[in-house]
């Protein structure tokens, strides 16, 4: 199984990677929307996609759309956000996402969403 990590933290892409890669999940990775799309579209390989919401040049939100707007609907899509209100949660669903993991979490919360996506066992 192969996840994209889009976040503009470099500590959240490496401790996301840390857990991922602990379930042998493959990573790779970008520090914005825009360089998400591109890594998606270079590949078209991924199971998973981890958007955080506020990023420079494109936001998870906006990726989320584009891709689901290109068709990529295989890929599941869980934002990874300190936005908390409903308002956010339900945009994101509404925008296509799959699941939604509020920041800051542990691998135990990781670990539930990812089952709640049919791509682990608690």
């Amino acid at each position: 199984m192969r996840a994209l990590i889009v976040d503009d933290s470099r500590f959240v892409r490496d401790y996301l990677r840390g857990l991922l890669e602990e379930k042998g999940i493959e990573c790779d990775e970008a520090a914005d929307g825009q360089a998400g799309l591109t890594r998606i579209h270079d590949s078209e390989e991924f199971d998973l996609a981890l958007l955080d919401w506020n990023m420079p040049v494109m936001g998870g939100l906006d990726m989320l759309k584009n891709l689901r707007a290109e068709g990529y609907h295989e890929v599941k899509v869980m934002m990874v956000t300190t936005e908390a209100e409903n308002d956010f949660i339900l945009r994101a669903l509404d925008a296509g996402a799959d699941e939604y993991l509020m920041k800051p979490f542990d691998s135990e919360a990781l670990s539930e969403k990812l089952a709640m996506l049919g791509l682990e066992e608690i």
